[in-house]
């Protein structure tokens, strides 16, 4: 390269350069006008937060005082911290020089597009206040859920999911349109719930024995409610057993501990007075041909 196109290569150069800073300066003032306009939107930003935070405060410490459904409670939160973020953005992008109404015509323009895109949200948020007003469950309710078999007690019900927290301490999250769809069983929507069991028995016991036996604990159980009926009776004569069915009535809260330990004191108490508890076997009987054999 000759010094002569190195000249004009530098010249160039220089040219662009003097072109920049010329630019830079004379959009200083608009520069330094967008950059406050960024400040003072961030500190718009967080001042919002601040203040939906405190309104979300007052109307939770409102909806308690007027002793409202927990489940209420926490919908109308979750809707009130959606429309106030919404709300704040929207100001804080008119206060950057946005057209705010040809945002709205935008949107009001992609509305169906928008509706079909959150068909499935909208449907969960009409179950979601389906939900609150119908009162299917309340948080605290042991549900299942019918159709997929999900169960666990009622956490929290959102504007759009319902969360369930299993015995195992997980955490099930369903959305509240396939709740008001579809068939849900509540366990404890009622203060008491039968209890019902089935002991097999061998059908070389002594059954008014064992009947005797059962009966005997469930009237002696702290749990069982005495005033309500206490049933015990064949429920069926099987291949291999006779089936002993029990039915007595127990506080909700009381269900499944009181049946874990029924079951375990009605097997060690057959076990210690003789009653043969059978398991499932295959006897097979051989000709006396094939024993010749």
């Amino acid at each position: 390269m000759g010094t002569n196109e190195v000249t004009e290569v530098t010249q160039e150069a220089v040219e662009n350069a003097n072109e920049f800073v010329r630019y830079f300066q004379d959009h200083i003032p608009a520069l330094i006008g967008f950059g406050i306009k960024v400040l003072v939107a961030l500190i718009a930003f967080f001042i919002g937060r601040i203040l939906i935070k405190w309104a979300r405060k007052i109307v939770r410490a409102s909806l308690e005082r007027s002793e409202a459904d927990k489940g209420v409670e926490q919908f109308v939160d979750s809707v009130l911290k959606v429309g106030l973020y919404i709300l704040l953005i929207f100001s804080i992008a008119a206060k950057l020089g946005v057209d705010t109404t040809s945002v709205a015509a935008l949107v009001a323009s992609g509305g169906v597009a928008i509706g079909l895109a959150l068909q499935g949200s909208l449907s969960n948020f009409a179950g979601g206040v389906l939900i609150l007003l119908l009162k299917p469950f309340t948080v605290g309710d042991y549900i299942i859920e019918d159709s997929n078999g999900n169960e666990g007690t009622v956490k929290e019900i959102q504007i759009f999911y319902t969360k369930l927290s299993t015995i195992d301490n997980k955490t099930i999250v369903i959305p509240n349109g396939m709740l008001t769809n579809n068939s849900l069983t509540n366990a404890t929507a009622k203060d008491e719930r039968r209890l019902d069991l089935k002991v097999d028995i061998s059908y070389h016991a002594d059954l008014r024995k064992a009947k005797d036996i059962i009966e005997n604990l469930l009237k002696k159980d702290d749990c069982i409610l005495k005033d309500e009926e206490i049933t015990v009776f064949v429920d069926e004569l099987a291949a291999s057993a006779v089936i002993i069915g029990a039915r007595a009535w127990v506080k909700s809260e009381d269900f499944w501990p009181t049946r874990w330990r029924l079951l375990e004191e009605i097997k060690l108490t057959l076990d210690a007075r003789g009653i043969e508890i059978p398991y499932q076997q295959v006897t097979v009987h051989m000709s006396q041909q094939e024993q010749q054999r």
